[in-house]
């Protein structure tokens, strides 16, 4: 179980000889490596209302476009029913055919039928009969079944079940279909014996207001394991695969040093910063973190380079006001196209969709410079789940494509005990620069240094730093003083 290598995140050893049909769901057949294998059966697992029935209608649709014969075989809603509610949200269902076993009108009716048989004695043999000549009669490819625990109902026991529900799928199957179909499980009715026979298992999970969906068994294909984000709109379903990172890449680095334009950082930091490396740039409050990481942009638009700042904390318009005030031309970098502000709000975006919406600019549209701004923004969006495991996937991802990354991360303390991070997020920076406030003789100042470089050498001083209506301006190292890193200084007798 394995990710796809389409992106180049990691490689995979990909079963050509199987002939696949996509889903439509956008995002879902990259999780199955290409598309559900054609011939096989597969069950949808979920509750009422987590989207069972819109990846079945996806499936059909997808197929009807393609020529592809469809059916649709319902045991609980009309056809009517479904029909409309498909029109409700935009489905195109003309292509589909329907064959309705859902209870009619009159069923009460017809209950004094049943005085001396059960309702499964009397109903199998015309089920079976309808059911076999529609098949017969379409030939289809595709083929939902919702749900298929109704005809547990029309079986003497469980026994019985599940050989005419094998026996059913693998009439299906031998006809040429690929065949999705849905189960009513509960603790007292669980749908164990489904999951056994089918050749995959697709879950649907809904709780609260996350959506995910996971693939659990896919025989004879590799997927992408784990639960990947979901959202039910106006176009129906979409997926967003969860980022895997694996030792399996091998980074092929366009060698290059990003400067920042400013000659006393750059010494700093022994000319700036690498491509291809993560740099967290550390510190309280309103101290200039991103305002520092916005020069790098400012000086790759310069080279004619493209940038990417996903701010989750400040409005973009005020974002481009600021920088306008500090000679940092946000506006016209963005109308040139050499800058995109992205805002983002993070209740809205699960860390999965967010990764897709930053893939999809890098690989789009080739930026060479990703900020996130900051880190507990992002928090926000991950809800409870591991912060660090989808930071981690992300950068490792960005890396692999050759792009800086540039994580903001806010401490609490404005001045003493000094902490790099508050959620251990060091390890994977190839660059650590902090920024702290001195106070010194009753005056807030600012102080910029470096705790850590991983591809060479730099500063181990500290200088002061300055945001100036210029931009931003970097003195001496402060080698007179002592006591930098606790925020309030000495100075050295």
């Amino acid at each position: 179980m394995v990710v796809p290598v389409e992106n180049g995140f990691k490689a995979v050893s990909q079963r050509n000889s199987l002939e696949r049909l996509p889903t439509g769901v956008v995002g879902l057949d990259e999780v199955l490596c290409g598309g559900l294998v054609a011939k096989r059966a597969y069950l949808l697992h979920g509750n009422p209302g987590s989207g069972k029935t819109t990846l079945g209608l996806h499936f059909l649709m997808t197929g009807a476009k393609r020529g592809d014969q469809a059916l649709y075989i319902t045991m609980g809603e009309t056809e009517q029913q479904i029909r409309q509610n498909g029109e409700e949200v935009g489905f195109d269902l003309t292509g589909i055919k329907f064959l309705d076993l859902a209870p009619s009108p009159d069923f009460f009716a017809q209950l004094q039928s049943y005085d001396i048989f059960s309702p499964a004695d009397v109903e199998r043999d015309p089920t079976t009969e309808r059911i076999t000549s529609e098949v017969e009669k379409l030939k289809p490819i595709r083929v939902f079944i919702d749900a298929m625990t109704h005809f547990r109902y029309l079986s003497s026991d469980d026994l019985q079940f599940r050989r005419q529900t094998h026996s059913f799928l693998r009439f299906l199957t031998d006809s040429g279909a690929t065949v999705l179909f849905t189960s009513e499980y509960s603790a007292q009715q669980p749908d164990d014996d489904l999951q056994y026979m089918s050749d995959g298992i697709i879950r649907l999970d809904h709780e609260h207001d996350t959506r995910t969906i996971s693939v659990t068994k896919f025989r004879g294909s590799d997927f992408i394991s784990g639960q990947h984000s979901l959202r039910l709109g106006n176009n129906g379903m979409e997926v967003f695969p969860r980022l895997v990172p694996t030792i399996e890449v091998k980074q092929e680095f366009t060698t290059g040093i990003l400067s920042s334009g400013i000659a006393e950082f750059d010494e700093l930091v022994h000319g700036g910063i690498e491509r291809g490396t993560v740099t967290i740039l550390t510190g309280p409050t309103g101290v200039g973190k991103t305002t520092l990481g916005m020069q790098f942009m400012k000086e790759a638009a310069g080279r004619g380079e493209r940038s990417v700042i996903y701010t989750f904390e400040e409005w973009s318009d005020a974002l481009i006001r600021r920088s306008a005030n500090i000679n940092i031309p946000v506006a016209s970098m963005v109308e040139r196209g050499t800058l995109a502000v992205v805002q983002i709000e993070p209740l809205r975006y699960s860390p999965d969709e967010f990764a897709r919406m930053v893939r999809k600019d890098v690989e789009e549209n080739g930026a060479s410079i990703v900020m996130i701004d900051s880190i507990s923004g992002y928090r926000l969006s991950v809800r409870g789940e591991d912060l660090l495991r989808h930071i981690h996937a992300l950068a490792k991802y960005l890396q692999s494509k050759n792009v800086a990354v540039i994580l903001i991360n806010e401490v609490d303390d404005i001045v003493g005990t000094f902490k790099a991070t508050e959620i251990a997020a060091s390890y994977m920076a190839d660059n650590i620069i902090f920024l702290r406030y001195l106070e010194i003789r009753g005056e807030l100042r600012r102080a910029v240094g470096v705790l850590k470089k991983r591809h060479s050498d730099f500063q181990k001083t500290m200088r002061e730093y300055e945001i100036t209506r210029y931009g931003i301006k970097v003195g001496k190292p402060l080698t007179e003083m002592r006591g930098i890193l606790f925020g309030v200084p000495e100075i050295k007798e």
